[in-house]
């Protein structure tokens, strides 16, 4: 009824919900490659590419036929000579369990503590990252592949660190493809923190809306380039439900977020009080609430059909909705923390800012806002995202039946994404 008034009150409102010009854009993006591992997706492989590491690339190298004679490099080496490749890693023997992806295998061995995911955080959120090749990226995988790192042994070497570093920014653990480049996790302030001051500053409703329209919708495709892609599509739908809750979830946060000014200028309610509640104390808790929203809308799909569980040698044991569930639900909380502090922290050090009237002008007052804005965010992002365990763990006793009969393990992983 909330949504319908604001519409029927504000006409511009549904001229500016309708075109959804920022969807066409996103619709073109690879969501669909967030499928299934099995199941390919608008995201095209990537060009001259060897099959990474993950259990994509153990099937496919334990599914794929010996090359023919004429194309063996080896084949025309002459007698006692011998080419090996070196563009691939060596395929796994026939029937052995498919290695967990070396994202997760780093996130295991290097981030058991919050303190530890933090500082590895910090060093995977370095901007520099987004200025690496494609070419670049596939060498630090394919060095990755070739490494012979257990699953919890420390990094020591600083080339397969950088490389551990640069795969965590750029590559995806479930498909092994590379995230496009501004939904990469190193993007991910850059991209946000222009939107989050523009959306904090006391603008008009219209103005308000359209600002938090746009940080909800590059949120939403963050978040589903950076989530969980091994759930299972049976009906071959859902591309078209992450599209139409994102649209909805996006239009709705953008909506409600805008909907406080727009009740205070249709009735002109100017008193202090009024004042007080819907420009200070009511955005941070709002704009918090609305990002864990979209989180939770567009990852639906994870806790309604299940996300793969594996176990400690990266052997997938089944599907699970329990383990989506706690997925979605440790992301949608780290990100409803993330922008509500981001919100609520520099509006209230500027309450003492402007008391101890250090700041006397409005555009100074401006100015320390926006270095507070970016502070806190800088701060926060690694917190945030560094708050739960990249590789989650879900106890055995929690899971469906089904996948209790298949392993005596206790505890089981998989990807919580971003």
């Amino acid at each position: 009824m909330l949504l319908m008034a604001a519409v029927r009150e504000i006409p511009w409102l549904a001229h500016a919900i309708l075109p959804l010009a920022v969807f066409p854009y996103l619709s073109s993006l690879p969501f669909n490659s967030c499928r299934h591992a099995g199941v390919s997706g608008s995201l095209a492989a990537l060009p001259r590419a060897p099959a990474y590491s993950g259990r994509q690339s153990a099937r496919s190298s334990r599914a794929a036929a010996a090359p023919a004679a004429g194309r063996n490099p080896a084949a025309g080496a002459g007698p006692g000579r011998s080419v090996q490749r070196t563009d691939r890693p060596p395929a796994a023997p026939s029937g052995a369990a498919a290695p967990m992806d070396a994202n997760l295998r780093l996130w295991r061995a290097e981030g058991p503590s919050f303190w530890q995911r933090l500082l590895l955080w910090a060093d995977v959120l370095d901007p520099l990252h987004l200025l690496k090749s494609a070419d670049e990226i596939r060498k630090a995988r394919l060095l990755l592949e070739s490494s012979e790192k257990t699953q919890s042994e420390p990094i020591q070497n600083h080339q397969t660190k950088q490389a551990l570093l640069l795969s965590l920014a750029s590559v995806h653990p479930d498909t092994g493809r590379i995230i496009p480049v501004f939904f990469r996790p190193p993007a991910f302030l850059p991209v946000t923190l222009p939107l989050v001051i523009s959306s904090s500053l006391q603008l008009q409703a219209k103005q308000i809306f359209l600002c938090q329209f746009a940080f909800h919708a590059y949120t939403t495709g963050f978040t589903l380039l950076n989530g969980n892609c091994t759930t299972k599509d049976e009906e071959n739908s859902l591309h078209q439900k992450q599209i139409l809750f994102g649209v909805g979830a996006v239009s709705y946060a953008a909506l409600l977020g805008a909907f406080p000014f727009v009740f205070m200028d249709r009735y002109t309610l100017k008193s202090p009080i009024t004042h007080l509640i819907v420009k200070k104390l009511l955005p941070a808790p709002l704009f918090g609430l609305m990002s864990a929203f979209t989180v939770v809308a567009v990852r639906s799909p994870e806790f309604e059909n299940g996300i793969e569980v594996m176990d400690r040698s990266g052997k997938v044991l089944g599907v699970s909705q329990k383990a989506g569930e706690k997925a979605v639900k440790e992301t949608a909380l780290s990100r409803g923390i993330l922008f509500g502090t981001t919100f609520f922290l520099p509006a209230a050090l500027m309450y003492f800012v402007e008391r101890a009237n250090t700041a006397r002008t409005p555009r100074a007052l401006a100015s320390v806002r926006m270095l507070l804005i970016m502070a806190v965010l800088a701060g926060m992002l690694p917190a945030s995202f560094g708050m739960f365990p990249q590789c989650g763990e879900i106890k055995r006793e929690e899971l469906e039946a089904e996948i209790l009969s298949s392993t005596e393990e206790t505890v089981l992983f998989y990807n919580r994404g971003i």
